[in-house]
């Protein structure tokens, strides 16, 4: 099958939960089989809003540091499964995922950098604490190679990428963010991985919500190498497709829904990191180059808006006392007055997302 890049954007639209809104609670959401990272606070729940008109709260949900070492919502149901499947596949992948030029010996460690920040997480966080007191604790029980000299707090500290890749496989969940950052155990943690398991299951998941899409954007997705991920790329139940040429896979299961894709109309707010712009492949998600440097930033990136199916444009939101939030649209090209006006409908979402009555927008 060879189809443009329009209908894998519809498709991958479509397979995130994107194309029609509906009731389901957020941990019955598609999208959940994958995660939810947040990037700034609250960021998780406009990108669940942006799907659902259910309740955004779920005691079915958990925060845990998960692909990349990135904060995601989880189901818990789902702990025992990802563990194993995020665990390094060889010394090699560990490498490649805790690659930093702080600790160039520690990386060398590989997947032993994985087992013992991960027993010495098992060891300090008990109970609910600061994020600073944990990291001083496991930084005492791992080897001096996997820890570096802070200039910002005039200690020797674990590497950040080592801590947060080894948190879910300690058994740890992200209680709070920010200032007052908190970290707990899991409640009935999985134990610790021995080895991989699952990591064709992983892979399928992301080709079933992000593809059609190769070995290269996984690897990118998961921090890991191509090289690594090809080795473990399933030899079964995938089919090859290529997007305007280019090849790439995608379950067998879902290509009749990749066949018939078709456009998806309305509008969104999608926060930064969303789901959506998980994917690696961002020549797909945003054609533009100079646009994707809008998207993606090296520091703080803004939201997207969904137009029919398509990103066109970026947002930001700044809180108005306690009662509203105000959302700046900067769009990639002129937005039609019926495009306009449902986006100004649509921000009622994310003022409900946020906890606020009332959303504003502004168009720059």
């Amino acid at each position: 099958m060879d189809v443009g890049r329009e209908q894998a954007m519809a498709y991958r639209v479509a397979a995130l939960g994107l194309a029609e809104r509906g009731e389901r609670r957020p941990a019955d959401l598609a999208v959940l089989d994958l995660g939810v990272q947040e990037y700034t606070p609250g960021s998780v729940r406009v990108a669940l809003a942006a799907r659902t008109g259910a309740g955004l709260g779920d005691n079915r949900l958990i925060m845990v540091w998960a692909a990349r070492g990135a904060p995601h919502l989880h189901r818990k149901r789902d702990l025992g499964r990802l563990v194993k499947a995020l665990w390094p596949v060889s010394d090699a992948d560990a490498s490649a995922r805790i690659k930093s030029a702080q600790i160039p010996q520690g990386v060398r460690l590989g997947i032993k950098a994985f087992e013992v920040t991960a027993a010495a997480f098992r060891a300090v966080v008990t109970s609910s604490m600061p994020r600073g007191e944990a990291s001083t604790e496991v930084s005492r029980r791992v080897p001096r190679e996997l820890t570096y000299d802070c200039r910002t707090c005039g200690a020797r500290h674990i590497a950040g990428n080592v801590w947060q890749h080894s948190g879910l496989a300690g058994g740890v969940q992200v209680e709070s963010r920010g200032r007052d950052a908190t970290l707990g155990p899991i409640p009935g943690a999985p134990p610790q991985p021995s080895a991989n398991e699952g990591i064709d299951a992983l892979i399928a998941t992301y080709l079933r919500l992000l593809g059609p899409a190769g070995p290269a954007e996984v690897a990118k997705y998961l921090g890991s190498s191509t090289a690594e991920i090809r080795k473990v790329w399933p030899s079964s139940g995938l089919d090859e497709v290529r997007v305007d040429g280019r090849k790439a896979w995608l379950p067998s299961s879902c290509v009749p829904e990749l066949a018939c894709a078709g456009r998806v109309a309305g509008v969104r707010f999608l926060p930064g990191m969303d789901p959506l712009l998980q994917a690696r492949d961002r020549d797909l998600l945003v054609p533009d180059r100079a646009r994707q440097k809008e998207v993606w930033r090296t520091l703080g990136n803004p939201g997207v808006i969904l137009v029919d199916g398509e990103i066109a444009g970026v947002w930001r939101a700044k809180t108005a006392g306690r009662k509203r939030v105000d959302l700046t649209v900067t769009p990639f090209a002129t937005l039609t007055p019926k495009v306009r006006k449902s986006l100004e409908a649509e921000a009622a979402v994310v003022a409900r997302a946020r906890e606020v009555t009332e959303a504003t927008v502004a168009f720059g």
